[in-house]
């Protein structure tokens, strides 16, 4: 594996061993750090003037799940697998439903301001958070890797011939999105290319590499094998050298309402959302003497308890947390964790 290196200033310099790591950390010339991705690096306590080779991330798109790797001219630096959000749909739907409640009622408020987005060009809420998603995962590898070029799996959707040029244009929210995304990385100064998909299966085929047909499956072999031949093929690298996968699960945080959808017992409705708990926000990475290492989610406003949860797999652990015994870590914008190597990979 290669571990990220920043100087004292937050340059990108090139990656490092873990060994080379090791001897920084011991020698008290650098000290450890992770950025919101939850990706570990290293930051030098001395200034020093970068000296870098390019490094290419490659982009797999994908409607759940995407791949994401890092490749310079013959080492891996890094894979990502990263669950796309999706819950941005269902939100927009009960909002506008709460919204359309409201104002059959009698003593709906007229609008103070004109902040109405009819006539104005936008892009839909869900379609806007897929792809932002993608450049904000680019944006926080570029600031602990030099990143020079990306190269992104052009997606493509079904045109109609004989319509007009409207439809071929705006037609599609995945036309509508990868253009976004294009513009996007283009403002942070990376050299864009491009690959279709046919050409992302000769790319397979070139580096004798095989994709597996479980998208579900965490390893290299689902999505990073795509992301990692669109990198190799522009920064000239023959074969992975790691294989290890970091896998990601952004953040979901719901955010205040008045009150749940349902009534209570007794006909009372609870406050429901917000992003903070006693003090924490929600999602903070605290170390609890009972569960170890969680999550804080939702608190008890009667108790004063703050909600736990597991963090990989953001089950509830107690509703009981009081919050003078949780030591608080970080608070990431994603959740993520190293994968483990099957048993037969690691002998």
């Amino acid at each position: 594996m290669r571990i990220p290196v920043v100087d004292t200033r937050g340059v990108p310099l090139m990656p490092c061993t873990p060994a080379k790591a090791r001897q920084l950390f011991k020698s008290g010339k650098a000290r450890p750090k992770r950025n919101k991705l939850g990706i570990f690096f290293v930051q030098l306590c001395y200034e020093q003037e970068p000296s870098n080779q390019p490094l290419v991330i490659g982009i797999d798109p994908g409607s759940k799940f995407e791949g994401f790797s890092v490749v310079g001219t013959q080492e891996t630096v890094v894979n990502l697998m990263v669950e796309a959000p999706t819950h941005v749909k269902d939100a927009v739907k009960t909002r506008r439903t709460m919204r359309r409640a409201r104002r059959f009622r009698k003593w709906r408020r007229p609008e103070r301001y004109n902040n109405r987005l009819k006539g104005k060009k936008r892009i839909p809420p869900s379609t806007r958070s897929r792809w932002e998603a993608k450049a904000r995962v680019v944006a926080h590898l570029k600031a602990i890797l030099p990143l020079t070029d990306a190269v992104v799996e052009d997606v493509q959707a079904v045109t109609r011939k004989g319509k007009r040029r409207k439809w071929n244009l705006a037609f599609s929210p995945v036309q509508v999105g990868k253009q976004h995304l294009y513009s996007l990385l283009t403002e942070m100064s990376l050299q864009l290319h491009l690959k279709e998909g046919w050409e992302t299966k000769q790319l397979r085929e070139q580096y004798d590499l095989k994709k597996t047909k479980n998208k579900v499956k965490q390893a290299f072999e689902s999505h990073c094998v795509d992301s990692w031949v669109l990198a190799a093929c522009m920064s000239g690298a023959q074969q992975p050298s790691c294989q290890r996968l970091w896998y990601v699960v952004g953040a979901v945080l719901h955010r205040r309402q008045l009150h749940l959808l349902q009534f209570l017992k007794g006909g009372k409705r609870k406050p429901y959302g917000g992003t903070r708990s006693l003090g924490f926000k929600r999602g903070t990475l605290v170390i609890h003497p009972t569960y170890g290492l969680c999550m804080v989610g939702d608190f008890d406003r009667k108790k004063h308890t703050v909600s736990l949860h597991h963090y990989r797999t953001n089950k509830r652990l107690t509703r009981g947390g009081k919050p003078t015994m949780c030591m608080v870590k970080t608070w990431m914008a994603w959740r993520s964790w190293l994968v483990c190597l099957p048993r037969r990979e690691r002998l």
